[in-house]
């Protein structure tokens, strides 16, 4: 039996946070300063993971490497059999012809590139993070813009910032139902709380979003549709989570978002459009960023050779402008009808409470082989962290396939070349496969053997400061496994704790913990390797890590301030 060590080389937190936090430091070393290939910074990391957990901890080596391979497991399913299920899902759409209308459709809200990332990155991506999450909106929305005429590393960039808002409440507010759980603060308290600090990050992620496709000419043409989107996203966000819903919050927000965008767009259009394409359009080779290295995958190669060529290239150089006959409404609607059929069974799955309980009751409990009961955590208890769920039909990726099956139906995409479009989605995806493995299997090492909760142990010693630090906490975990859930199941507890030694409100700790996942989820390796291999950049991630953490430190350091304020001065902004 294993019991963790908070303090393993003796009294010093401090010495033993920087032993545990080796693991982390390689890896964001060999990404972001040696610009390694991820499955490689994976696979090294883990190793860095192992030796620890085994000489520092004394963790024995058996217990590591079965950890590991949990992790790997997770790793595979469910997150990557979500990923693998949404870039099919779109594959159909390229196969049978229909992008091509669905990047006109698009169109006829606004030709202009920079709205049409607020509309497809934030709000499209915010209602597929509402129903799926787990990396699905960043594979979707990126090989959309890509479509779309963005270049790769734009594209990939573009909807990792997006992607920040909606973490929170994703899949149906998943991630503070799981701090519920654990803490026993009731979830709605903790949405509530979450509902007064990410609508002031969501007010100016369209802001950012515009910026980097079109720099300060950007924010300068496009701000007011940009303001207008990310108010009315945060006030959304903020009414259905303190007043509606915390489950629904997202869907509502992203909903009230688009149809902000859509009727401000009647009375006021942005200058600029053409421009901000021309540029796209220049910009759009293979040579952007680091993407024209020599090993780097052609986006080309997504489309299926024989059939289509045509439809594949639009993603590596800007479709031109409209110039066929007007698209009537049945034309769109079949444009849309993936997403449609996404957004149903997902509603049907997550919403439906016979359909939810059925779903429910087909997940396995595995106790993991020759770990289940032998390890305990921090606190004397019996982890339950070695029972892994196979919820092989409640899955998110279960349920795009089952749309995906739909899709096909629907576009008389033939069984031959469903199953050839996913056949060559597995193997063009195959080193995505060994990241995401790599990674959650250094989470779970990081996890058992006591490294991560030594690192947040020592930073909730701040005391009273450690409101400021409160939100550092869910980023780092975020960061490291993908999931702001996961970040949740490992620190809301010690947030809740620490909350009370130093006489602070817990609900207000724990809601930082889920806000701080929120910005940390864009350098995540897992989300990285999602977005490199959706837009066709896989092994180049450390290229999106270097343009994607400033970001993420600039929006934790202004999460940071606006939990230590409403700790004090702000108090008033809480229920």
């Amino acid at each position: 039996m294993f019991q963790p060590d908070l303090s393993p080389l003796g009294d010093s937190l401090a010495l033993s946070s920087l032993v545990a936090a080796l693991p982390l430091l390689t890896l964001f070393l060999l990404l972001g300063g040696l610009r390694m290939k991820a499955h490689w910074a994976g696979l090294a990391s883990l190793a860095v993971a192992v030796v620890v957990a085994v000489t520092a901890y004394g963790m024995p080596a058996d217990l590591a490497l079965l950890s590991a391979g949990e992790g790997a497991a997770f790793g595979l399913f469910p997150i990557m059999w979500i990923v693998l299920t949404a870039i099919w899902v779109y594959q159909l759409t390229v196969a049978s012809g229909r992008f091509e209308d669905l990047r006109r459709a698009f169109g006829l809200i606004s030709a202009d590139p920079r709205v049409q990332a607020i509309i497809i990155a934030f709000c499209f991506g915010g209602l597929l993070e509402a129903l799926a999450g787990f990396g699905a909106p960043v594979a979707i929305t990126g090989v959309m813009l890509m479509g779309l005429g963005f270049a790769p590393v734009r594209a990939a960039l573009t909807v990792l910032v997006a992607n920040t808002a909606p973490v929170a409440f994703g899949a149906i507010a998943i991630p503070i139902i799981t701090a519920g759980n654990l803490t026993k603060i009731p979830y709605t308290d903790i949405g509530a709380y979450v509902g007064r600090q990410t609508p002031l990050i969501a007010l100016f992620v369209p802001l950012l979003l515009v910026a980097l496709v079109d720099g300060r000419r950007g924010v300068r043409q496009t701000w007011p549709v940009a303001l207008v989107c990310g108010a009315v996203f945060g006030l959304a966000q903020f009414v259905s989570a303190n007043y509606l819903s915390v489950e629904l919050t997202d869907i509502i927000a992203s909903l009230a978002g688009l149809a902000a965008v859509v009727l401000f767009l009647r009375v006021w259009r942005p200058e600029g459009g053409e421009r901000a394409l021309a540029d796209l359009r220049e910009a759009a080779g293979p040579t952007e960023g680091d993407s024209g290295a020599p090993d780097a995958p052609s986006p080309r190669s997504y489309g299926t050779p024989d059939k289509t060529d045509r439809q594949a290239a639009t993603r590596t150089r800007p479709a031109p402008e409209d110039t066929g006959p007007r698209m009537t409404g049945s034309a769109i609607l079949l444009a849309f009808v993936p997403y449609l059929v996404v957004i149903a069974v997902f509603s049907l799955a997550k919403l439906w409470p016979p359909a939810k309980e059925f779903l429910a009751a087909s997940d396995r409990k595995i106790s993991w082989p020759g770990l289940d009961g032998h390890v305990l955590t921090a606190a004397g208890k019996l982890s339950t962290t070695t029972v892994y769920t196979f919820s092989w039909l409640s899955s998110p990726g279960t349920l795009l396939l089952i749309s995906g099956i739909v899709v096909a139906a629907v576009y008389g995409v033939s069984p031959a070349s469903a199953v050839r479009e996913f056949v060559g989605t597995v193997l063009r995806l195959r080193w995505a496969l060994l990241t995401v493995a790599a990674v959650l299997a250094l989470a779970y090492v990081m996890n058992l053997s006591g490294q991560t909760i030594t690192i947040g142990t020592w930073i909730a010693g701040a005391g009273a400061a450690f409101a400021f630090l409160s939100p550092v906490l869910g980023w780092l975990g975020t960061a490291v496994t993908g999931s702001d859930t996961s970040a949740n199941a490992l620190f809301a507890t010690l947030q809740q704790t620490a909350a009370n030694r130093a006489g602070l409100d817990p609900t207000l700790l724990v809601a930082a913990n889920t806000s701080g996942g929120v910005v940390g989820k864009m350098i995540s390796p897992q989300n990285l390797t999602i977005a490199a291999t959706a837009v066709g950049l896989a092994g180049q991630e450390s290229v999106l890590f270097r343009a994607a953490i400033r970001w993420s430190l600039l929006l934790l350091l202004a999460l940071c301030l606006l939990v230590f304020l409403q700790s004090n001065a702000l108090a008033w902004m809480l229920p």
